[in-house]
C-alpha cells in the first residue's frame, strides 16, 4: 500500500489529466510521479493544502466517503472578524442550498505561519480579515467556503491542514512525502 501526503498549491487541478476544454493549468502529474496512486477526495483548484493519494481502494474510500466522517481541518482566512454568534452558527451547522451541514469545530486563531500564496490574496485596507480553524466531518462541494459565506464572512484563502491524523507539518507547497 502506498500513501502520499501532498501539499497541493493554489491553482492546481486535483487530477492527473488536464481538463479537455478548460484553461491550461498544472495537474497532479506535474508534481507526483508515482504510478497507480489516486487522490482520496478532492480539493478545489482555488484551495491549497493536504491531499492524500493512495493506491489502496479501501483506504481511499475510508478517507473520502462521508459515511466514515473522517475529520478534515482547514485554516481559513475570512473577510471580517466573526463574532461568537457567527462561530456558534458554524458549531451548530448551517443551512446551505443542498441541506444542513453537520456541526463543525471552529475557533479563531492567530495568523498561521504559512507559505506565501501565489498570487497573493487581495489586501484591502478598509476590510479587516482574520483566520479561523474549522474541522468538518463531511465533504459537500465547496463546503467550508459556503459555510463561512453563510455566516457573513466569505473565505479569502483556504488551506486544508489535516485529514484525520495526517497533517501538512513539514511539507511545503508542491512537495510530497510517502508515509505508507
Amino acid at each position: 500500500m502506498t500513501l502520499i501526503l501532498f501539499n497541493k498549491p493554489f491553482n492546481v487541478l486535483c487530477q492527473f489529466t488536464p481538463e479537455a476544454n478548460g484553461p491550461e493549468r498544472q495537474t497532479l502529474k506535474d508534481f507526483v510521479d508515482v504510478p497507480g496512486v489516486y487522490p482520496a477526495g478532492r480539493l478545489d483548484t482555488d484551495s491549497e493544502g493536504l491531499l492524500l493519494l493512495t493506491d489502496d481502494g479501501r483506504l481511499q474510500a475510508r478517507i473520502a466517503d462521508p459515511r466514515f466522517k473522517m475529520p478534515k481541518t482547514y485554516l481559513a482566512q475570512v473577510e471580517g472578524e466573526p463574532d461568537e454568534a457567527a462561530l456558534d452558527a458554524l458549531r451548530r451547522g448551517v443551512t446551505l442550498k443542498d441541506g444542513r451541514t453537520l456541526p463543525a469545530e471552529v475557533k479563531r486563531i492567530d495568523d498561521p505561519a504559512l507559505w506565501p500564496r501565489d498570487p497573493p490574496v487581495r489586501f484591502r485596507k478598509t476590510v479587516a480579515d482574520c483566520w479561523i480553524s474549522l474541522t468538518i466531518r463531511e465533504g459537500k462541494n465547496r463546503q467550508v467556503r459556503r459555510m463561512t459565506a453563510a455566516v457573513g464572512h466569505p473565505t479569502l484563502r483556504l488551506v486544508r491542514w489535516a485529514i484525520g491524523e495526517w497533517t501538512l507539518e513539514g511539507v511545503q507547497p508542491g512537495e510530497w512525502r510517502e508515509i505508507g
